[in-house]
């Protein structure tokens, strides 16, 4: 859904995803399958979800955070959690913003397409 409202959208972007924080990790440090810069370039922003199998998504913030490549790169967490504790262990970790998922997919939509509005159009991301 989130990959379809961005292509929808329009932005000047190249959406990766992966399906659990094992991969994503993988991809950020370019290992195993990911190796190759060419075909797993540096993302100039990352969508995490707090919720994802094998390593969630505050221990891929905190391995992020913790590696000289990666600390810079914008973080968004895009989750179905509103729990407070989630939200300031979050931010404690380092990330940019906190995003909780609309249920009605019109909501989403809209929501994906104001993040990607301003985090794609608006904000000067860090250079790699």
């Amino acid at each position: 859904m989130t990959r379809r409202t961005l292509e929808e959208s329009a932005f000047e972007t190249e959406l990766r995803i992966v399906t659990n924080g094992e991969s994503a990790l993988d991809y950020l440090h370019r290992r195993g399958a990911y190796a190759d810069a060419r075909t797993a370039p540096r993302p100039d922003l990352v969508l995490l979800d707090l919720n994802m199998p094998r390593i969630d998504g505050k221990r891929v913030l905190e391995e992020m955070r913790a590696c000289d490549d990666l600390c810079r790169i914008p973080v968004v967490i895009l989750t179905t959690s509103q729990q407070e504790e989630d939200i300031l262990r979050s931010y404690d970790l380092g990330c940019n913003s906190f995003v909780t998922k609309p249920i009605e997919i019109e909501n989403f939509m809209k929501t994906v397409r104001g993040m990607g509005t301003y985090w794609l159009e608006l904000v000067l991301l860090p250079p790699h």
